[in-house]
């Protein structure tokens, strides 16, 4: 069973600084129709304006990955970590015991759009870790870059889920077998593309449940999808 979930029901936050659409219930957003899927808990649809940002905050027992699709952001952590990431990277930091960050617009002057994905771990009270990579999306295909084992260079994340990234075009074509006890939910970051033969574009999202998953490029499609215990 496939179920769409379109950008435009999603729930909406504008600061001024920073524009943000939220796929699950954050924050002043709330839905208990739209808590999750599975053990994927956040997609946050992230706009900053040059110079602003997300100031220092804790967070427990939660696996964030952050997705930018143009711009940068500049991360630090009380862990002692500080990057900067760009389109083609991911990044993958592990709340556990605790952990305080921040996430800036590097630029001055540019916007960054970015997804801030959260997923609930197997265990609470792991130690706080942090892994960052570059794995651009493919173009025809489908690439993992996030994964419980760290198989095939993804990064590592404490929880039965499996993260990939694909960008498709018109005529290009994937497939991913889903196994019958597990979901998967597909987030459309940009484009359009056909999921299981229905038309989905920039910020929709769809479960799938019961059947396997068929990607078809239909216009400059770039998608991430979570295939989830």
């Amino acid at each position: 069973m496939l179920t769409i979930r379109k950008a435009t029901d999603r729930g909406h936050a504008d600061h001024g600084w920073l524009d943000s659409h939220h796929t699950f219930s954050f924050a002043d957003y709330y839905d208990p129709k739209h808590m999750g899927f599975r053990a994927l808990r956040v997609i946050n649809d992230d706009r900053v304006a040059g110079g602003k940002g997300f100031g220092a905050h804790p967070h427990r027992d939660m696996e964030i990955i952050s997705y930018v699709l143009s711009g940068s952001l500049a991360h630090k952590d009380s862990t002692g970590t500080g990057a900067v990431i760009q389109r083609g990277d991911i990044q993958r930091m592990s709340a556990g015991t605790g952990v305080t960050h921040s996430e800036f617009n590097a630029s001055k002057t540019e916007p960054v759009h970015f997804l801030q994905i959260w997923i609930q771990p197997d265990k609470h009270g792991i130690a706080p870790g942090y892994e960052q990579k570059t794995l651009p999306a493919p173009q025809g295909r489908l690439q993992l870059v996030a994964s419980r084992d760290g198989r095939d260079g993804s990064v590592t994340i404490h929880a039965d889920a499996n993260v990939y990234t694909g960008n498709f075009g018109a005529g290009e074509s994937a497939q991913l077998s889903i196994d019958e006890r597990r979901g998967a939910w597909v987030h459309v970051a940009r484009g359009r593309v056909r999921i299981n033969g229905k038309e989905l574009s920039d910020g929709d999202g769809a479960a799938i449940v019961g059947e396997s998953l068929e990607i078809a490029g239909i216009d400059d499609g770039e998608l991430l999808v979570f295939d989830l215990a």
